[in-house]
């Protein structure tokens, strides 16, 4: 399926402005230019009720989360957020938009995680802040129901946090999505054969990534490092998954969901054929990111409803 026409018109449009692939200068320069292009998107951020910086104590000292409170009333959830980049770029300014618009759909309180980046923090430090935030929302917010999610890099935090909740005894999650997850570091499926040369995201600028993250000497095929390899899924909060099709990592997306499924797991994939890598974050700019954002916050609406009614 062709690119939509719509998204197509994005990429053109920054391909002429001169965006360059994050793969072509250092992290920092990679990190400026993604906050950069966050802050020149069309429209204003929507408004929620209130906004806090926290500062929760991790393996690293301590790290930042910003909590979003779409109204005045009490929020039946909470959903914990981790933010896409290849766990080398990104953080909460340039997720601020997200995370409001995914406060709006959902009803729920989101906190976002700004996990610490590599190369200056290299795994496991993203996966150690992912855990700590996660234990901090299910003791501090123990009287709603919580959500685990994540985009890209974030959507491996956000599942291996509930691999590691399901192993250690808690805490209970209702729901984990998962948009566009990087799952797997291996190269050699169709889909990264397809879309080698995709931008934003193509075969080199995920070496790129994976060379920061993972440096020599670590197992790259170890499970702790990515959840495909996981011997064993069972037991795992029910799951959306996110699908693009214009994305080298869309098959390990599409075998993570088969593997949960073969587990026991209710899982449901929305794919979207005619996007690309990144598209859920243009919420404002593409009305397919839109719909997705309005999408998932009916489905963690849904998902809080029913965990509260068991409690």
């Amino acid at each position: 399926m062709q690119l939509h026409p719509e998204a197509e018109q994005l990429l053109s449009r920054l391909r002429a402005a001169g965006v360059p692939r994050f793969s072509e200068g250092s992290p920092q320069a990679a990190r400026e230019a993604m906050l950069e292009r966050q802050r020149n998107l069309p429209g204003e951020p929507p408004q929620v009720a209130r906004t806090e910086d926290l500062a929760l104590p991790s393996p690293g000292g301590r790290v930042a989360v910003r909590s979003y409170v779409p109204t005045e009333q009490s929020p039946p959830g909470t959903i914990v957020y981790f933010h896409g980049g290849g766990w080398v770029v990104g953080g909460l300014d340039e997720f601020d938009r997200l995370a409001r618009s995914l406060a709006l759909a959902s009803g729920c309180e989101v906190l976002s995680v700004d996990y610490r980046l590599a190369p200056e923090h290299p795994y496991p430090a993203a996966i150690e802040d992912a855990d700590a935030a996660l234990r901090w929302a299910a003791r501090e917010r123990s009287d709603v129901p919580l959500v685990v999610m994540g985009d890209s890099s974030g959507g491996t935090l956000a599942t291996l946090g509930a691999i590691h909740a399901r192993d250690g005894g808690g805490p209970e999650i209702a729901l984990q999505v998962l948009v566009y997850p990087v799952v797997d570091h291996t190269m050699d499926t169709a889909s990264y054969a397809e879309h080698a040369q995709a931008f934003p995201l193509g075969r080199v600028d995920m070496a790129w990534f994976l060379d920061h993250y993972l440096p020599a000497g670590v197992d790259r095929n170890s499970p702790e490092a990515f959840p495909l390899r996981q011997p064993d899924l069972s037991g795992l909060p029910a799951t959306v998954i996110v699908v693009a099709g214009h994305d080298p990592t869309r098959d390990h997306s599409l075998a993570y969901a088969e593997r949960l499924e073969r587990a026991g797991v209710p899982v449901e994939v929305w794919r979207h054929d005619d996007m690309m890598h990144g598209f859920f974050s243009m919420v404002g700019v593409l009305e397919r990111s839109d719909s997705v954002m309005a999408a998932v916050g009916e489905r963690v609406r849904a998902a809080v409803a029913d965990a509260a009614a068991q409690q």
